[in-house]
C-alpha cells in the first residue's frame, strides 16, 4: 500500500505531544516518576580542601562546611531503568535566603553504566551523568565500591560491613533532603538553550535497613573523569542502607538565562 506524504508524517501537535524524550519514534525511557526497589548505598562523607570546593560549586550555591558524599549505588529494579549502578559526588549546600534558603545536596559528578538512566537523568533534570563501569558487592566482611572510567579505576571506598546499625528514621531523614542539579543543553548554534538550577525530591521511601562502620576512601586524577579534584582529606562517617523509593520529576529553582 502506498501511503501520501500527508499521512506518513506527524502533525505539529502530534509531534509535542509525544516530544519527551529522544529519538521520536523510539524514546530511550518512558515517562516517570520512577520507582526504585531495594536501592543500595554506601555513602562515604569526607572533609575536602574548601578552596577546591569553591571552585566548582556554581552560584547562587553555598556550603556551611567543605564535605563531599562520595556514593556508590546499586539499582537492581528500576521502573523504565532497568538493573544498573551509579556512583559519584554530592556536596551538601543551602541556597541564599533571597531563595528560600533550602539545605539540600548538589549533585556534581556521576557515572554509570546504563544508557536509559543516563539519556533520561540528563535530558529530564540535568543529572551530570556519564558512561563508565561503577560496582557495588560485598566482598567477605567488607562493603566495596569501586569506579572505573575508561579501564582506569578512579574510586575505591570500602565499609565495614554492617558494623552498627542506624535508625529508620534517621535514614529517611536523608533521603527526604532534597538535591539541586545544574541542567545544561545548548542551542543548535552551541550558545546555551537552556540552563537551569533545579531542585528534586525522593518520595513514598521505605527504610529497609541503614548501617554504619569504618570507612576508607581512595580518589585517583583522571582528564575526564575528574573526582579527585575535591581531594580527601579526612573521613567524617560512612552510611550502608537499603531502601525503596520514588525519584519524582524536578522544578526550576533559578533559570541562568532570565
Amino acid at each position: 500500500m502506498i501511503i501520501s506524504p500527508k499521512e506518513s508524517r506527524h502533525d505539529q501537535d502530534e509531534v509535542l505531544a509525544a516530544a519527551y524524550s529522544m529519538p521520536l519514534h523510539s524514546p530511550s525511557f518512558p515517562m516517570g516518576p520512577y520507582r526504585f526497589v531495594n536501592r543500595e548505598f554506601l555513602i562515604i562523607t569526607y572533609r575536602t580542601d574548601p578552596a577546591a570546593l569553591r571552585r566548582l560549586l556554581p552560584e547562587p550555591l553555598e556550603f556551611d562546611e567543605p564535605l563531599v558524599k562520595y556514593e556508590f549505588i546499586r539499582m537492581p529494579d528500576s521502573t523504565g531503568f532497568g538493573d544498573y549502578t551509579e556512583s559519584g559526588q554530592v556536596i551538601p549546600v543551602r541556597l541564599p535566603a533571597a531563595l528560600g534558603g533550602t539545605h539540600g545536596g548538589y549533585v556534581h559528578a556521576m557515572f554509570l553504566d546504563d544508557d536509559p538512566p543516563i539519556s533520561g537523568g540528563r535530558e529530564l533534570w540535568g543529572f551530570p551523568k556519564k558512561l563508565a563501569q561503577p560496582t557495588l558487592k560485598v566482598e567477605r566482611d567488607t562493603l566495596v565500591g569501586t569506579l572505573d572510567f575508561g579501564g582506569v579505576r578512579i574510586a575505591t571506598g570500602t565499609m565495614g560491613y554492617k558494623h552498627t546499625r542506624i535508625a529508620d528514621e534517621t535514614i529517611i531523614k536523608a533521603l527526604e533532603v532534597p538535591g539541586f542539579l545544574l541542567k545544561i543543553i545548548p542551542h543548535v548554534d552551541g550558545t546555551a538553550r537552556v540552563c537551569e538550577l533545579v531542585q528534586y525530591e525522593l518520595t513514598d521511601i521505605v527504610c529497609k535497613g541503614g548501617w554504619t562502620g569504618p570507612a576508607a576512601l581512595e580518589l585517583a586524577p583522571h582528564a575526564l573523569a575528574p573526582v579527585a579534584d575535591l581531594p580527601v582529606l579526612e573521613i567524617v562517617s560512612a552510611t550502608h542502607l537499603i531502601a525503596d523509593l520514588t525519584l519524582g520529576l524536578g522544578r526550576v529553582v533559578l533559570d541562568y538565562l532570565k
